[in-house]
C-alpha cells in the first residue's frame, strides 16, 4: 500500500478543539474528564434533551438560531433555541395529555421536516424512547421495525399512514395512537389518530424534562443483519456524553459553527450527528428536505456559509462524478472542516477533497452499536487518505485474532489483518439488542466488543478498514479485503463507483469479481473492461487484482449508502438476500 499524508487539512480559522492529540488521549478519562462535562437535570439524572435545548436557556443562547430547515421549495423555517425548546415541550405535553407513560415507545415516520426534529427532541424530554424510521420504508419494513420495538405512539403524514400503516396497524398489540401531522377533517381520523397540530396548539411550552437517569434507555435504532429480522440497538441517555464530546473532538465543532449533516435521521448518523451532538455544543444546525441535487448543494453550502460540513461517500463520489467544473461558479469559502461516515471513503475521494474544496474529508469510523464516532481523522492531525483515522479520547481499539482456544489476542505487528475491536465502558456503547441477549452477548469475548469488521492498524496508530469479516475474500491462499480492490479501481478516470465479491472458483477457492459504474461520459465496452483489469493489475498485482469485471448502472446501496456487497455476492450466486428493507438504490 502507497501512503499519501496530506498534512493538517482544515483551514485555519478558528483554533482546533482537539490540539494535542497524544496528550488528550493519554490523559483522558471517562470518569474523570472535565472536558465538556454535561449539565445534568437541576434534580439529578441525565436527560439527551435537556443537554441538546433547556441547558442553553440560562446560558445567553435561548435567542440564538439552532435550527434553519430548507424546504424543497426553498422556503425557510428558523428556530431558535428558546423556540425548539418550547416546541419539544408542547410534543412532550401531548404525550403526556394522551396518556403515554414513561418509557413508551415512539415511532417517527416522516421526511426531513421540522416536525421530526421536535418529535424527538419531545419524546426524550418526555422519558419516552424515540426510533426514527426512514419514510421511503415500504409497509413490511415499518411493520416488521414496530412489533419488534413494541411500539406505542406513531407519528407520521395522513399519505404515509394511509399508504403503508392503516391496513395493518390494529393488528399491533401496543399501538395505541397516531398523530398525524397534516391538518385533517377531525370526521375523517380514524379511531386512535389524532390531529397532531391541534393537540401542539393547546399543550404547555413549559413542560418540563422528565426525571431521567444515566441508564435510562432513550433510543432504539435498527440495523439489518445478513439474515432474519433487523436487531434493535438499544441506546440509554448517558449517550449523550459521547454525542457532544465525539462531535467537539472528531468533527471540531464550535458553537460558532454552521453546520450542515446530510444523514436522514432515519440513519444512526442523522439522529446522534443531525440533531443530538450539534445542539448540545449550541451550534446552528441546517436541515435540507430535498433529497441528492448537486445545484442544490452547492447553493446550500454558499448561501447558508456552512463551515463544518458531515456527509456520505456516496454523496461524495456523486461529486466527483460531476466533475469539478459545476462547483466553480459557488463561494464554499466559509468551509473549514469536511468530513465523512457511513462506509470507508476511497483514498482517491479524500485526495480529490483536497484539490477541490482546499480541505480533505475527514473520514471516521462508528456503528449503530457503538452510538457515536470511536475512531477519525482530526483537524489538527495529518490525515492519511484511505484511514479511518486514529482512536478517539476514551477510547481503547486493537486488532484482534481468536486464538486455538477460542479467546482473543491483540495483534501487536503493523498492518496485519484483525478483526477491530474496542474495550467495552464508552457512555454510548449499545445496552442490548432489544429481546436477543444471546445475540447482545456474542458480541463480547475476553473483555472486547467485537465490530465484525477487519481492520489493520499502522506503524503510527492509524487505522485502516479492509471490509466485513463476511466479506473477506480468500483468493489462492491470499486473504484479500475489498476496499483495496474497489478503491484501486476508483483511482481510474472512468469509474464512479466499484462493488468488489468472492465468487468460488474450483482451483483458486474464489477469484475477485468487480461490478464498476461509470461515470456517465463513459461507454462500456470490452476494451475498457480489459483495460480496468490491467489498470488494476499494475496497482495490485495479479493475485489481487479482479479475474472479472462487469459493468452495472447502479450498485445496490442502503439508505446510509453503503455499497451491499452480500446483496451482490447473494445474486451472483443465487443464495437468499436476507433482510433487504434498507435497500434504497438498484438496478
Amino acid at each position: 500500500m502507497t501512503e499519501i499524508i496530506i498534512q493538517k487539512t482544515s483551514n485555519e480559522k478558528i483554533k482546533s478543539n482537539l490540539i494535542d492529540y497524544p496528550q488528550s488521549y493519554a490523559a483522558f478519562d471517562w470518569q474523570k474528564t472535565h472536558t465538556l462535562p454535561l449539565k445534568g437535570l437541576p434534580g439529578g439524572g441525565i436527560n439527551i434533551a435537556y443537554e441538546a435545548l433547556d441547558s442553553h436557556l440560562q446560558d445567553g443562547s435561548a435567542d440564538k438560531l439552532a435550527l434553519r430547515w430548507v424546504g424543497k421549495q426553498n422556503q425557510i423555517i428558523d428556530f431558535s433555541y428558546a423556540d425548539l425548546s418550547a416546541q419539544s415541550s408542547r410534543f412532550a405535553s401531548v404525550l403526556d395529555l394522551l396518556g403515554i407513560k414513561f418509557g413508551a415507545r415512539v415511532y417517527s415516520l416522516l421526511g426531513r421536516v421540522p416536525e421530526l426534529y421536535i418529535a424527538a427532541l419531545g419524546t426524550l424530554k418526555s422519558g419516552c424512547v424515540f426510533t426514527p424510521l426512514f419514510s421511503a420504508f415500504g409497509p413490511e419494513p415499518i411493520r416488521s421495525r414496530m412489533e419488534i420495538g413494541e411500539a406505542n405512539v406513531l407519528i407520521t403524514t395522513t399519505s404515509l399512514y394511509r399508504k403503508k400503516i392503516a391496513h395493518w396497524h390494529r393488528e399491533l398489540p401496543y399501538l395505541k395512537t397516531i398523530l398525524l401531522i397534516d391538518d385533517v377533517e377531525q370526521p375523517e381520523l380514524d379511531a386512535g389518530c389524532y390531529d397532531l397540530s391541534i393537540l401542539m396548539r393547546n399543550a404547555d411550552p413549559h413542560f418540563p424534562c422528565a426525571p431521567t437517569q444515566a441508564e435510562d434507555m432513550a433510543l432504539l435504532h435498527f440495523t439489518s443483519g445478513t439474515t432474519g429480522k433487523p436487531k434493535g440497538v438499544v441506546h440509554v441517555h448517558q449517550a449523550v456524553q459521547v454525542h457532544k464530546l465525539s462531535a467537539y473532538f472528531a468533527l471540531d465543532l464550535h458553537a460558532s459553527d454552521i453546520y450542515w449533516c446530510t444523514a436522514d435521521p432515519g440513519w444512526v448518523t442523522g439522529t446522534s450527528y443531525g440533531i443530538i451532538a450539534p445542539l448540545c455544543l449550541g451550534a446552528t444546525m441546517i436541515v435540507d428536505e430535498a433529497e441528492f441535487d448537486i445545484e442544490r448543494w452547492y447553493r446550500i453550502l454558499q448561501e447558508q456559509k456552512v463551515t463544518v460540513w458531515y456527509t456520505s461517500p456516496t454523496a461524495i463520489r456523486m461529486l466527483m462524478k460531476a466533475g469539478t467544473a459545476i462547483k466553480a461558479p459557488y463561494d464554499l469559502s466559509a468551509l473549514r472542516f469536511i468530513a465523512s461516515v457511513g462506509e470507508a471513503l476511497n483514498p482517491e475521494a479524500v485526495v480529490w477533497g483536497y484539490k477541490t474544496f482546499g480541505i480533505a474529508f475527514h473520514d471516521n469510523w462508528w456503528q449503530t452499536e457503538t452510538g457515536g464516532i470511536m475512531i477519525a481523522n482530526f483537524a489538527s492531525q495529518a490525515v492519511k487518505p484511505g484511514s479511518m483515522g486514529q482512536p478517539l479520547p476514551g477510547i481503547t481499539a486493537a486488532i484482534v485474532r481468536r486464538n486455538d482456544s477460542g479467546h482473543v489476542d491483540p495483534i501487536e505487528e503493523p498492518m496485519q489483518v484483525g478483526e477491530l475491536a474496542l474495550k467495552p465502558g464508552w457512555p454510548s456503547m449499545f445496552r442490548g439488542y432489544l429481546h436477543q441477549p444471546t445475540k447482545y452477548q456474542a458480541c463480547f469475548a475476553d473483555d472486547w466488543y467485537l465490530s465484525g469488521d477487519l481492520a489493520m492498524c499502522d506503524k503510527d496508530g492509524y487505522y485502516w478498514f479492509v471490509g466485513r469479516t463476511d466479506d473477506l475474500i480468500k483468493s489462492s491462499g491470499h486473504l484479500i479485503g475489498p476496499f483495496e480492490v474497489e478503491s484501486a479501481l476508483m483511482e481510474h478516470a472512468a469509474v464512479a463507483e466499484v462493488g468488489v465479491i468472492g465468487k468460488p472458483d474450483p482451483i483458486a477457492g474464489e477469484i475477485i469479481k468487480a461490478f464498476v459504474t461509470l461515470n456517465s461520459d463513459v461507454e462500456p465496452t470490452d476494451a475498457l473492461r480489459k483495460q480496468l483489469q490491467g489498470f488494476a493489475r499494475k496497482r495490485l498485482g495479479a493475485a489481487v487484482a479482479p479475474k472479472e469485471i462487469v459493468f452495472r448502472n447502479s450498485l445496490p446501496k442502503t439508505r446510509s449508502g453503503k455499497i451491499m456487497r452480500r446483496l451482490l455476492k447473494a445474486r451472483e450466486l443465487g443464495l437468499p438476500e436476507g433482510d433487504i428493507s434498507t435497500l434504497e438504490s438498484d438496478e
